[in-house]
């Protein structure tokens, strides 16, 4: 009976014909009582058994498959960057890498109500209601090596904000003088393969553009410092206007950045050619 319980819990709903995306622990039970497989079970001991293995089918994670047909190759040159290396050669002293994008349409919420902070036994509360007070773009580039966050708040994301982001940065040093500095984007439409590269060396002739697969952002490390900045600044969020939200998220990136340090990446290149092997093998 446990390898029963524990096969229904591997398969999808839709193999057994029930109406369902996923199956918990009671729709388990239904089952095994539906197909006669045992006159009577609790669900107390579905759980049990379930809980033998760490099966959870009732959650799921979603996943992309890479569509990149170059998908290797480019998230290859991004993981040598992030250990020092370009085309072979170890970066020099004067070489920096910048992971930049933006984190786009970030709603003002004003609560109807003041939020209340936590009290004994009480969790902070936060008014389900409020008004929308409009959006903005926080564009920001995270130097690799250091750890140290650059940014800049703007009504709207395109060509000209992100432009913008990188003046900001390569006309500030160290990046004005560097040898080279790497920069590391996916593929939005305010910095195209096919046409950011030469924009970007026009502006800075010792910028040099460096993109991502199709849907590899989790590759980009800047994504790591917005999931930071959701949770400890924008989550609840709670504003009285865009002007505010702005405000707080470059006050925010100034205390971050009296602590930065690099986030201590492990996806290696070994762990790509792994994944790339099982990607292989599914397809």
């Amino acid at each position: 009976m446990r390898a029963h319980v524990k096969a229904i819990a591997c398969e999808l709903p839709a193999e057994r014909g029930v109406p369902l995306s996923r199956f918990s622990v009671a729709d388990i039970r239904q089952v095994l009582l539906s197909e006669e497989a045992v006159d009577a079970i609790s669900a107390s001991t579905v759980w049990r058994y379930l809980a033998a293995d760490a099966l959870r089918p009732w959650r799921h994670h979603c996943w992309i498959f890479p569509r990149d047909p170059d998908f290797a190759r480019k998230a290859g040159r991004v993981l040598d960057l992030y250990q020092g290396v370009w085309d072979g050669a170890s970066l020099g002293t004067n070489d920096y890498v910048i992971s930049a994008d933006e984190k786009t349409s970030i709603q003002v919420r004003h609560r109807r109500h003041p939020t209340a902070p936590p009290q004994p036994r009480r969790a902070m509360r936060v008014e389900h209601e409020y008004e929308r007070g409009g959006a903005v773009a926080y564009l920001a580039a995270l130097d690799v090596f250091s750890g140290r966050v650059m940014g800049h708040i703007s009504r709207k994301t395109g060509i000209e904000p992100f432009n913008a982001l990188v003046d900001l940065v390569m006309q500030r040093e160290p990046y004005a003088s560097a040898d080279r500095v790497f920069w590391i984007v996916d593929n939005g439409s305010s910095h195209r393969p096919g046409t950011f590269p030469a924009r970007l060396a026009k502006r800075h002739p010792n910028a040099i553009a460096v993109h991502l697969p199709i849907h590899a952002s989790w590759l980009n490390q800047i994504e790591i410092f917005f999931s930071v900045l959701q949770r400890k600044v924008l989550t609840p969020n709670d504003f009285p206007h865009t002007e505010a939200v702005g405000e707080t998220i470059l006050r925010f990136e100034a205390r971050y950045n009296a602590t930065a340090r690099p986030f201590q990446w492990t996806y290696t290149r070994e762990k790509l050619s792994a994944l790339m092997q099982r990607l292989n093998h599914a397809a």
